[in-house]
Formats: structure tokens, sequence, C-alpha cells
């Protein structure tokens, strides 16, 4: 073989891993790592369940996302009830992956959640516009395919983001009605 065939070997396969590696960047928001599954309890509003973790209730807080508040009628509800129904579908049982920071200041874990089937709930909660994207570094793993979860629900005017969505942000009704 001479030179130039093997510079355009050479070539050809580092674009080829190059290639790989970003996919593999763009689609592992849907490939869940190995993870052992929990039970949900309860479903506390839109962006918070508790589990049944090494034989404790765990409050647990979905990474990335901000849901009504359940006084910001009808959102709150319709946000509360859909993840419901994600977690019914999953027959209540899902899988907890954690980021940087494990939890949050008032003791919740901080997780990412994922059905049985392999479905990241925030993502799902994002794309159907019954959550808003809310991250803070250093839990940001996935907030790139957060933001496209989001934009796609903004252009097809889903949820929050359709006609009568919200009319202010979670942040900024808390703001305006802290708790005690």
């Amino acid at each position: 073989m001479n030179k130039k065939m093997v510079k355009i070997i050479i070539s050809l396969t580092a674009s080829i891993a190059l290639l790989l590696v970003s996919l593999y960047g763009r689609y592992q928001g849907q490939t869940q790592p190995k993870a052992e599954y929990v039970r949900v309890v309860e479903v506390n509003d839109g962006d918070t369940i508790t589990v049944l973790w090494d034989g404790r209730r765990e409050r647990v807080r979905l990474i990335g996302i901000d849901a009504p508040e359940l006084e910001q009628r009808p959102w709150g509800q319709k946000a509360k009830r859909y993840l419901k129904d994600l977690l019914n579908a999953s027959q209540w049982t899902v899988s907890l992956e954690f980021d940087v920071e494990k939890t949050d200041k008032y003791g919740r874990l901080l997780s990412y959640v994922w059905t049985r089937y392999r479905r990241m709930v925030n993502v799902q909660m994002l794309g159907e516009g019954y959550a808003m994207l809310f991250t803070f570094p250093p839990n940001v793993r996935y907030v790139d395919e957060f933001r496209r979860a989001q934009d796609e629900a903004k252009r097809k005017g889903l949820g929050i983001w359709g006609r009568g969505g919200l009319r202010e942000t979670p942040r900024e009704y808390r703001k305006e009605h802290p708790r005690l």
C-alpha cells in the first residue's frame, strides 16, 4: 500500500469514529444505563414523585424540569395527571439515574427517571408540554435533549405552550406565592 492510500484509510477511520461518537452523544438520552428499578408509591405533583427505595419512602425531584404548581390551575393538575399516566403505563416501576448532585436543599433525591420501557420521564414531560426546562449546574447531563424536547413542544403548541397555556412560569408563581 502506498502512503496516499494509508492516509485515506486513516482519514476515513477517524471520520467514522467521530460520526459514531457524535451519534452516541445525540441518542444517549434514550439509552438508559443499567439501573435498579424502584416502585413509585405517590405522584406529588408534575415534577416530584415518592418511591420505595431500600425499604424507605424517598421523595424524588425530576432533574431539569419545572412543572406548574398544583395551584396553577388547570396546568398544575394536568401535569400531575400526565405524570401519573406515564408511570401507570410503566406499571409504577421506574429506575433512577443520578447526576453530579444527588439531593437538593430540601433533601429530595435528584434524578432522571426512566420507565421500564427505557423512556426518560423528564424528556416526556417536556416534550408533551407539561413542564418547562429548569436546569441547575452541575446536573446538566441531558440539557441538550431537554432543550430539543421543549423546543418541539413549543413549535407544536403543546400543553403549556398552546392556546390557553400557562400565564406565568412556576418560578414566577413561587415568587408571588412563597411556601411557609
